[in-house]
């Protein structure tokens, strides 16, 4: 949808773009087919898009014969789809995705994620994907570049945090589009974007584990210039703390950043059967 395009149809329904909502409308067409050739949708796929906004995504993901739910914040722009989208197959929930209860929605099934995330939820949205008992098969999101980054981070670098390792402990990490600029969106952002895939590893671990995976790293990443060690026995005994650590060849004196994926797994996997 063009710029222009997209102007007339927001002043039309008297939508005004909400900052505090995080809304930046993506205006390049060949944009979203790239995102909808990446999706490669299926018929019957079950998928979710969280902030569809004036459907533009959602009309290309219809169009493969998935079956897609959208969760739309705003009062209005609800409104709009309901006439635009749900006639041709939207399932719509207005609500706060940060609210909704996704489990209801899928009943235990294989879903996907594919959206144009609102800035102001984009990280939340995704953690909480990481909760859930059955999580999305896997996610294409554009979101903000640094949040991406931080999602795809290596260990040892500045990016890197509880939420890189929790994501990554889960999905396959890939960014497509490290650099989406500001002028392919209205109103125009501050700040660049990524487009994001997450792919989750087989078999996915239990919620349970990933419960307690979530406590782990968030602990030993509290302080982040403060030993890893002395953070944990918040957790974990310091015998087998110091005994996780040797079996995964974690040094006592090391920092939550220079810990790889692997490691912290294998560290919470041998205290998580003892708690």
């Amino acid at each position: 949808m063009k710029r222009s395009d997209l102007e007339a149809l927001l002043s039309r329904y008297g939508i005004a773009p909400s900052k505090a909502l995080g809304q930046n409308f993506l205006t390049d067409e060949n944009f979203f087919d790239y995102i909808a050739r990446e999706t490669n949708a299926k018929p019957e796929e079950r998928i979710l898009e969280v902030g569809p906004g004036l459907g533009v995504l959602t009309c290309r993901l219809l169009a493969s014969g998935a079956s897609v739910t959208a969760i739309e914040l705003d009062r209005k722009l609800a409104a709009y789809l309901r006439t635009s989208m749900v006639p041709k197959g939207l399932h719509l929930i207005e609500g706060d995705a940060c609210k909704v209860d996704i489990p209801s929605i899928f009943q235990g099934q294989d879903f996907r994620l594919i959206s144009n995330l609102p800035y102001s939820a984009g990280t939340v949205i995704l953690a909480n994907m990481l909760t859930l008992e059955n999580p999305p098969k896997d996610m294409i999101v554009l979101l903000q570049k640094e949040v991406g980054l931080r999602f795809a981070a290596s260990p040892g670098t500045d990016d890197y945090g509880a939420l890189s390792v929790r994501m990554q402990a889960s999905y396959d990490v890939e960014i497509l589009k490290g650099s989406v600029p500001g002028d392919l969106f209205y109103p125009k952002p501050e700040v660049d974007s990524a487009l994001v895939r997450f792919v989750r590893k087989e078999p996915p671990e239990t919620a349970g584990f990933r419960k307690f995976f979530a406590t782990f790293v968030r602990t030993a990443f509290a302080h982040r210039r403060k030993k890893m060690y002395k953070q944990l026995t918040a957790v974990a005994s310091p015998e087998r703390l110091a005994e996780a650590m040797q079996a995964y060849g974690v040094d006592m004196d090391i920092r939550a950043e220079r810990v790889t994926v692997e490691q912290f797994i294998g560290m919470a996997k041998m205290l998580y059967k003892e708690s």
